[in-house]
């Protein structure tokens, strides 16, 4: 590792994850409906979606009521 003071490592941005609890979300078909929905909404949004635990994060996305309102017209609940 260089240790001379003359290199700076730009900051990498801190991206927080937006998280929905989604009961309503019970099978991989749901899972996939609610992924699709949040990805088309949210341009670019990396969208993680669990049946078994019944979380949706969203990462590169702060909006959440957009994402909220996404989930909702998707036909699920998120909480």
């Amino acid at each position: 590792m260089c240790t001379c003071q003359t290199h700076t490592a730009a900051a990498e941005p801190i991206d927080a994850a937006l998280t929905f609890k989604v009961e309503d979300m019970t099978c991989g078909h749901c899972a996939g409906t609610v992924k699709s929905a949040l990805e088309r909404g949210l341009p670019g949004a990396i969208v993680t979606a669990d049946p078994a635990a019944r979380l949706v994060s969203i990462s590169g996305a702060s909006d959440r009521a957009t994402a909220a309102r996404l989930i909702t017209e998707a036909g699920y609940t998120p909480a």
